[in-house]
């Protein structure tokens, strides 16, 4: 299929701009611990029915298996961990402005890792749908604006979480090269080490709420973390995988990159937020560098 990879991606970016609104609703009723303990159990429980029921081949080399499992390690526990952090020191606007810089770092990577050489049209595509992203997140206000200031040690953690989001596509990107995986076993092998290191970390560190007893009493927060476990690590990631399989790692991690863009209207419909021109302006030049990006391959 023509642009199978592209396409993944920007549906990978759609599915998770949808999950970041249910899990922040989720997290307003019952805390964002609650929520990332569930979300993580939920999806791996839907990744074990899948392959169960679709009776799915997890017969994998060793090679494949250890690539996919070093990534959901460095992925999700390094680089999502140290993004989470940057959030508490200089905010989620900050940060996702530093984390644009994840695809670049993942081109670089691939570049020396996977000897992927990407066109110069694909390369200009790039830098246009970064800054029209940086456009955006610019313009989103920190609530309060007062809370956070630019510290070195917040900027070193959003810059660890772009390197551990890249180097992560780059090892699962290895496991896809020693032959075909299904999307929902890659995500399996990616996410079963990352939960099995973080839910012990997340007990040690912080005494957690009891999950059952906190949506018992808040059963839309329920429902709110049951979509966005299905729309995010489910969907989101096995399509991110089938994304980077297809095509390179720098325009996947590009394409997937715009979720503030895409965001917009979603938090124009459903926050009523109003949306400045310069918002406004990012989204359209982030869409032309999209256009690029499929044009340049």
């Amino acid at each position: 299929m023509p642009f199978l990879g592209e396409t993944a991606a920007l549906i990978t970016a759609f599915l998770w701009s949808g999950t970041s609104i249910a899990f922040t609703e989720a997290s307003v009723r019952v805390g964002s611990l609650v929520v990332n303990i569930t979300r993580l159990l939920l999806a791996s429980a839907y990744l074990v029915l899948s392959i169960l029921i679709f009776n799915l081949n997890t017969n994998l080399t060793s090679g494949q298996v250890l690539y996919l499992s070093l990534s959901g390690i460095v992925g999700l526990v390094f680089g999502d961990g140290f993004l989470f952090k940057s959030f508490q020191y200089i905010g989620a606007r900050i940060s996702m402005l530093v984390m644009s810089l994840a695809p670049p770092i993942s081109a670089l990577l691939a570049y020396f890792f996977l000897g992927e050489i990407i066109s110069l049209w694909g390369i200009i595509g790039i830098v246009i749908t970064v800054m029209g992203v940086a456009i955006v997140v610019l313009q989103r206000e920190e609530k309060p604006a007062s809370k956070y200031k630019i510290k070195k040690v917040g900027i070193l953690f959003a810059l660890l979480g772009a390197l551990g989001q890249g180097v992560g596509l780059i090892l699962a990107k290895l496991a896809f090269n020693q032959g075909e995986i299904n999307g929902f076993v890659a995500t399996f092998y990616r996410m079963i080490p990352a939960v099995i290191i973080l839910l012990p970390l997340t007990f040690l560190i912080k005494k957690t709420k009891n999950p059952f007893q906190e949506f018992r009493h808040k059963k839309d927060a329920l429902g709110y973390t049951i979509i966005g476990s299905i729309i995010g690590p489910y969907l989101g990631i096995t399509i991110s995988l089938i994304a980077i399989s297809n095509t390179f790692v720098g325009i996947a991690a590009t394409l997937m990159a715009t979720v503030p863009v895409i965001m917009l209207p979603l938090v124009r419909f459903y926050y009523k937020e109003t949306l400045s021109a310069a918002s406004i302006f990012g989204a359209f030049i982030a869409v032309g560098g999209i256009a690029i990006l499929f044009l340049a391959k």
